[in-house]
């Protein structure tokens, strides 16, 4: 897959380094993905593997001339890529409200990459004030497939004069050309797209990557981009796909949470879980609680700024196991 990437013209190979308990409860159950219901915990579980392995694979992506990136889920894996020596970060946008992970990596003194989707202004405002100026934003949508007129690709020139910083596109749409040439053309650096040999592949994300051969036509279409300029690119998408597509693309460059993420604002984005069973008078401590996504099947829990406030609290009710703590577990 490596060697399939780099041919196909991708500068950076990208992997997750996946460990479960960073991610999501036990009880998560069964979530809807592009490839169909899935038991998520159990999931994330077979697709845990040792530091070797990430080794292995970032001395084969630097051996092709690529650059070898990995998105940590948590503390933990942060200090392995870390020790591996990683260039830079990059964290997905379900923990852009993950602050110790957001703290642990600003501590390392490298590049961020921060995907900014399914948030708000103020979301990334707060990342921000712990990453630093060696940030890198991704405009994205949290939607599996994204629907393309919901990308509102002007909004990347305007995070860039709001912030001051580089930012790309991270595109969950299925088209190759669309939504990343566009994201060139008005001035994005970065763009980032799964990939797999096929689509068919049993990959969670398989259905919505692009095979080799699309992954190659979306890289000579935004290199063809990066040549002719702005207008050129726009009349040249425009006979392509027509006027009232590529506007709805462009949109008006508002920052905002998307229709399609609109009901995964408080479920896909980190809250505090009691990891076990609470029972009324346990003291909450950072052994019985945890940053975690919920999904669908939980409850949210209070969001993380407040996870050291409640710290040192006792719950007044019990708190079944995975459940999110709310204010009337305390008050």
């Amino acid at each position: 897959m490596i060697d399939a990437a780099v041919d196909a013209g991708a500068d950076c190979v990208k992997f997750q380094m996946v460990f479960a308990d960073e991610i999501i409860h036990p009880l998560t159950g069964k979530v809807s993905l592009p490839g169909g219901k899935t038991p998520l915990y159990e999931h994330f579980k077979r697709l845990e593997r040792d530091w070797d392995f990430y080794r292995e694979l970032k001395e084969y992506v630097e051996k092709r001339g690529a650059l070898f990136l990995c998105t940590p889920f948590g503390t933990g894996s942060a200090q392995i890529l870390h020790k591996l020596e990683v260039k830079l970060f990059k964290i997905a946008s379900p923990e852009l409200n993950h602050f110790p992970l957001l703290e642990e990596v600003s501590n390392y003194d490298l590049p961020v990459i921060l995907s900014t989707g399914v948030s708000t202004l103020g979301d990334i405002e707060k990342a921000l004030k712990i990453v630093g100026d060696k940030a890198v934003l991704l405009h994205c949508i949290t939607s599996y497939p994204a629907p393309y007129e919901e990308y509102n690709l002007r909004v990347i020139p305007n995070l860039m004069a709001i912030f001051g910083l580089p930012v790309g596109v991270s595109d969950h749409s299925t088209d190759p050309v669309l939504v990343p040439t566009l994201s060139a053309a008005v001035g994005g650096c970065i763009i980032e797209k799964h990939f797999t040999l096929s689509r068919k592949g049993g990959g969670l994300d398989d259905p919505i990557a692009l095979e080799p051969e699309d992954f190659s036509i979306m890289v000579k279409s935004v290199r063809k981009a990066e040549e002719e300029g702005y207008e050129s690119t726009l009349n040249r998408l425009c006979t392509k796909y027509g006027e009232k597509c590529i506007h709805s693309v462009l949109g008006s460059g508002k920052k905002r949470v998307a229709p399609s993420e609109r009901n995964n604002y408080f479920t896909t984005r980190r809250s505090v879980h009691a990891v076990k069973f609470l029972p009324a008078g346990t003291v909450l401590s950072r052994e019985n609680t945890a940053l975690l996504r919920t999904e669908k099947n939980l409850r949210p829990g209070l969001p993380p700024e407040l996870w050291d406030v409640i710290i040192g609290k006792k719950c007044i009710r019990d708190i079944p196991p995975g459940e999110g703590v709310v204010w009337d577990d305390l008050l």
